[in-house]
């Protein structure tokens, strides 16, 4: 879909050339360069390490718990009745699907708070790239996706720039 989004744009660029007067002036981001590499991208991926470390310990915990479990339950599996050893089965598997709900519920939990944070940086990232746009003239900024673009001289990729402003303007936020 990108790519034929991004063979549309060109074929119309290219259309459009000749009856254009004024200079044409294109640019590319890498916005996946620019989400890792700004100052945002990386605290962002700090927070989110931090608060995947924050599970750690009752994830262990629980993991450990139920090693308990199942070892009890091997040790007196001989011994128990087959009832008592039934409800001890049971009170297991039940442990398991807890255990297994938590760690789901987790893993979605720091998802969407990545996806929060991504949204956030894209918006303000968007927001530069548009003010660099029409402060520097240009008449089309694409994105480098995979397969998008296939040859373009660097002279035109302002990731850089746009990590630089966004930088600065993070800083100056006091974030």
């Amino acid at each position: 879909m990108k790519r034929l989004i991004g063979l549309v744009l060109a074929i119309l660029v290219c259309s459009a050339l000749p009856a254009m007067s004024a200079e044409l002036k294109i640019g590319y981001i890498d916005l996946q360069k620019a989400l890792t590499l700004s100052e945002a991208g990386k605290s962002a991926k700090a927070k989110m390490g931090a608060e995947a470390q924050e599970y750690d310990a009752p994830l262990e915990a629980r993991q450990k718990d139920l090693k308990k479990l199942k070892d009890e339950l091997e040790k007196q599996s001989l011994v128990l009745s087959e009832e008592a050893r039934a409800a001890k089965e049971r009170d297991y598997q039940q442990k398991v699907k807890e255990w297994q709900r938590f760690t789901k519920d987790i893993q979605e939990e720091l998802q969407q708070k990545e996806a929060d944070y991504i949204r956030q940086i894209l918006a303000e990232l968007e927001t530069i790239i548009k003010t660099m746009g029409k402060s520097e003239g240009y008449t089309l900024i694409l994105e480098q996706a995979e397969n998008f673009i296939l040859y373009s001289d660097e002279r035109i990729d302002l990731t850089e720039k746009v990590i630089k402003a966004y930088d600065a303007q993070y800083k100056k936020a006091g974030k």
